[in-house]
């Protein structure tokens, strides 16, 4: 009787370890996107994907809306084995690597075709360089084109320069070049962005239509510069100590799930965008045109701002490529202040 017994506990046992394979992997993913947003869903979407591809042995366990803490905190917690995961802004995937910088500079580069013809070059060495640095890029992701949101319209630099301006805290070499500038600037973790409008802390702030729809922003802002300040680039990645405990099988289908999962953001999202500045016009939202003389006041101020970080900031030799990229592809398609319009 003994013996059965343990015949059929060992049974047993081997089935429980055939449905939760020793193996299985669970990887925790912050991310500051709110729940339901575009970005949220697309994390949820590449979580399906892995856990069919993988047959429960890759499992993404998803912490939105900041609950992990600010992207320098999921970076930190990455390095420590506390997330393995995260899906990080522009302002993160700096903290990675500095040279992402380079792609978001201001007014540098100017539209959709710019940015994925340059993306399409430069892809494979940022995706070595933070790979060095401990970090695996597996989707790159398109937040949105900046824009300034104000308390009182911002046409000109003069106009943004009266009011309180937030800016990401953690590029100390940007925070001074634009303090140089004349700006009033407020060094902020994101998270703590609606806070600070509430409080009368700063009245004014970059991002994307449809963050600032997100994270419900627009409305202690509601004036909206069409003037296109920069795109701001996302990306989903995965610390290299956490992919390399994925079987080597896996790993091309789960990056192929990833490019879909990156491909379908990028139409969602722009889709999405023209929906939420609908609705936040319906809200109280202004967007503010900017005249191509207003426009060359802007270019005038970046241009002092470049000299201010230039290589300091980010790699020149990089900067370098990046710009011949762009003048590359303007050969074909030159570049014009009329083009550069915003439209709903």
């Amino acid at each position: 009787m003994v013996k059965k017994a343990v015949f059929f506990i060992s049974l047993l046992l081997l089935f429980c370890a055939s449905r939760n394979p020793a193996s299985a992997l669970t990887i925790k993913m912050g991310s500051l996107m709110p729940v339901g947003s575009p970005w949220d869903n697309a994390l949820k979407e590449l979580a399906a994907a892995w856990r069919s591809i993988s047959g429960n042995r890759v499992n993404l366990k998803i912490y939105p809306g900041g609950i992990a803490g600010s992207e320098p905190d999921m970076i930190r917690k990455m390095r420590i084995n506390q997330l393995q995961a995260a899906g990080l802004t522009g302002v993160g995937l700096f903290r990675i690597d500095p040279s992402v910088l380079i792609v978001q500079l201001p007014m540098f580069v100017r539209s959709d075709e710019e940015l994925d013809y340059v993306l399409k070059n430069l892809r494979p060495t940022f995706e070595k360089e933070m790979e060095e640095k401990g970090f695996k890029v597996i989707a790159w992701t398109m937040v949105g084109w900046a824009h300034f949101f104000a308390r009182d319209p911002v046409i000109t630099p003069a106009d943004l320069m009266r009011q309180k301006l937030h800016v990401p805290a953690g590029n100390e070499r940007e925070i001074l070049a634009l303090k140089k500038l004349g700006f009033q600037v407020v060094p902020l973790p994101i998270t703590d962005v609606m806070m600070a409008l509430q409080s009368g802390m700063i009245d004014a702030f970059m991002s994307p239509p449809l963050a600032a729809a997100a994270f419900q922003w627009f409305g202690l802002a509601k004036n909206m510069c069409s003037l296109r300040w920069a795109p701001v680039l996302g990306g989903i990645v995965i610390s290299t100590r956490a992919w390399e405990q994925i079987q080597d099988d896996l790993k091309p289908r789960l990056l192929e799930a990833a490019l879909k999962v990156e491909r379908s953001m990028r139409s969602e999202t722009l889709r999405v965008e023209q929906e939420a500045l609908t609705v936040m016009e319906r809200y109280g939202l202004i967007i503010n045109p900017v005249s191509i003389e207003a426009e060359k006041a802007w270019l005038a101020v970046v241009q002092k701002g470049f000299d201010l970080i230039a290589g300091k900031s980010f790699n020149r030799e990089i900067y370098d490529q990046v710009k011949g990229h762009l003048l590359d592809f303007r050969k074909n398609k030159p570049y014009s202040l009329e083009k550069s319009r915003v439209a709903k």
